[in-house]
């Protein structure tokens, strides 16, 4: 997305001369733009993603920013830690971008702002009215029900969630059900201590032992998804699978995914969350990025809101 006006990108795929990043996942911050702005609790994780952080301009919520005529202004979207929508104003109209984003409760990040706008670019991951998540702290509970049953059993608990944002989310959100240490796998652990570092209280955890032919039976690790074909997991032993994701409230997604146990946890808004954004924004234009809104389209068109995709090349 290209806003002439002003003469930036967000979320830019290539380097460019400025980037306005609405939260530091790797499909959203990428390293080489000359200038790199985004919402000031991201920092961290900018620092530790970044081989050079020195072109990151830090910018706390709600802050004027001027870039050229272009106001502009980041805003919580309670998507991961430091995460934000993008508002822009100019020539009398207001745009936002809101990113990726969910409405749901969150101790690891500050919640959704609804920012009132003309035009209003949501994300459409889970856009079908099928989608509606569950109570989260339920959850992380049927999560530690889940590990203590394994361990009766003799077994490891390897729980798989994305490293930045998910596994963050379920550590702190088991804060509440248990007090014992989680084993984290290295590309999980060090976004856990920028996360510890930026204040958000989470259970304690173990570095994963080198030597994995240690006996783990009874204990819970956490690893990212990219690990899950990892050698290191036939030398741990007996061991149950999970998985955290919004699309496990899909039936048998988990078994068709090679999991024993699906676990309902997004970071992304589902079906109520995105029809109330959508709304609270009070956007006579919504445009849909990062998933099929064609329900949501139809469903806002018969309120009188104008919606429909995204452009491909779209300038604001």
């Amino acid at each position: 997305m290209y806003c002439p006006a002003g003469d930036f990108y967000i979320d830019p795929a290539k380097p460019v001369q400025t980037a306005v990043v609405t939260h530091a996942h790797g499909d959203h911050l990428r390293a080489g733009s000359a200038r790199i702005i985004l919402a000031a609790p991201g920092i961290g994780i900018a620092k530790k993603r970044l081989k050079d952080a020195r072109t990151v301009t830090p910018v706390e919520y709600g802050a004027p920013l001027t870039l050229g005529p272009v106001s502009v202004s980041l805003h919580p979207a309670g998507h991961i830690l430091g995460s934000a929508q993008v508002r822009l104003e100019h020539a009398g109209r207001v745009w936002v971008v809101s990113g990726d984003y969910k409405r749901q409760a969150d101790p690891t990040c500050a919640p959704f702002t609804p920012v009132s706008c003309d035009t209003f670019i949501s994300e459409a991951t889970f856009a079908r009215p099928r989608y509606v998540w569950p109570d989260t702290s339920q959850v992380a509970g049927d999560i530690v029900r889940w590990w203590h049953d394994n361990r009766a059993q003799g077994l490891a608990s390897v729980l798989f969630c994305y490293a930045l944002g998910k596994a963050q989310r379920v550590l702190a959100e088991m804060r509440a059900h248990t007090d014992e240490a989680v084993y984290v796998h290295g590309e999980v652990a060090g976004l856990v201590e920028v996360y510890r570092r930026a204040g958000i209280d989470m259970l304690p955890t173990l570095p994963l032992p080198r030597d994995t032919t240690q006996d783990l039976r009874g204990a819970l690790v956490l690893v990212a998804p990219t690990q899950a074909r990892g050698s290191w997991l036939r030398r741990l032993g007996p061991h149950a699978r999970g998985f955290c994701s919004g699309w496990m409230l899909i039936e048998g997604e988990h078994q068709r995914r090679g999991y024993d146990r699906g676990f309902v946890i997004s970071d992304h808004a589902d079906w109520p969350g995105l029809l109330q954004s959508c709304e609270q924004s009070g956007a006579r234009q919504v445009l849909f990025m990062h998933g099929e809104g064609s329900a949501l389209a139809a469903q806002l068109r018969g309120q009188g809101i104008e919606a429909g995709p995204l452009p491909p090349a779209i300038t604001l």
